[in-house]
């Protein structure tokens, strides 16, 4: 069979279609389409991609689970930025959590000090305890 004896069918690419890829991102400029209009055996020039309408209902069929997909990213991002913040906090919690029971043990053994003193001092002015019946 020669390519001559094919006939290629008139496009069916509709406004709504073009609406649509526009939309999806598939068009950048307003001229990037070329209908072959009435060519027979359409020759496109070379930087032109020949596309078939129902292949792109059929990529599009994906472009909600990117958009699904780019939405999850984002989340997960957020999320990841919370938790990083929330590491942050709780490494300063637990550093101030450290720093108060280093300042209690400082300050019981201080306050045993003194109690010490207290009581040495007052044992050398000659007083003894008192007995408790």
């Amino acid at each position: 069979m020669a390519a001559e004896d094919l006939e290629w069918e008139r496009s069916k690419i509709s406004n709504q279609d073009l609406n649509m890829m526009k939309k999806l991102g598939l068009m950048k400029k307003e001229d990037a389409i070329r209908f072959p209009s009435e060519e027979s055996y359409p020759n496109p020039p070379m930087e032109y991609r020949p596309m078939i309408k129902d292949l792109l209902r059929i990529g599009a069929q994906f472009v909600g689970y990117r958009e699904y997909a780019n939405k999850t990213q984002e989340k997960l991002a957020e999320a990841n930025e919370r938790a990083n913040t929330l590491a942050q906090q709780l490494e300063h919690s637990e550093k101030a959590r450290k720093k108060a029971e280093l300042d209690a043990t400082e300050a019981r053994a201080e306050a045993k000090a003194k109690l010490t003193l207290l009581v040495l001092k007052i044992l050398e002015k000659g007083f003894t305890p008192l007995k408790l019946h």
